[in-house]
C-alpha cells in the first residue's frame, strides 16, 4: 500500500470565501461540484485543500481525506484492526472509491483512491 496525498476536509458555509482567501496563497480550484471544493497549487498539484458543505452520501464531513493506490486493502486491514468504519466501502458517482474511518483521536479520515487517472 501506497500513500498518493493527504489533505485536510474543512466544513464550510463559506465556499467563495474560501477560494478567495486561498487563492492569495496561490490555490486554485480544481475541482467544485457545489458541497464540495478542492484547491491545489498549480506548482505542486499534490498541495491541496478541501472545503465541504456537506458530504452527499456520507453521514459526516471527514477531517482529512488519505488517498491510497488500493482503498480495498486500507480498507481490510482496518477491519481486521477493529476501527470503527463510520461511512461503507463504496464507489461514489464523482470517480473515487472510498471509505471513511475514526482514527484513535476521533478524527474521522476518509480514504480513497480514484477509479481512473482522472483527478478531481
Amino acid at each position: 500500500m501506497s500513500v498518493r496525498r493527504v489533505m485536510p476536509d474543512i466544513r464550510s458555509e463559506a465556499m467563495e470565501e474560501s477560494r478567495d482567501f486561498y487563492g492569495l496563497m496561490g490555490f486554485e480550484t480544481v475541482m467544485n461540484l457545489g458541497w464540495v471544493m478542492t484547491l491545489a497549487s498549480p506548482s505542486n498539484p499534490t498541495a491541496q485543500v478541501t472545503f465541504m458543505s456537506h458530504d452527499k452520501s456520507a453521514p459526516v464531513v471527514p477531517d482529512m481525506s488519505v488517498e491510497v493506490d488500493d482503498v480495498d486493502a486500507v480498507h481490510a486491514v482496518m477491519r481486521e484492526q477493529g476501527a470503527e468504519i463510520v461511512h461503507p466501502l463504496q464507489d461514489e458517482e464523482w470517480g473515487v472509491r472510498r471509505f471513511f474511518v475514526r482514527d484513535p483521536n476521533g478524527r474521522v479520515v476518509n480514504v480513497l483512491s480514484h477509479r481512473s487517472t482522472t483527478r478531481g
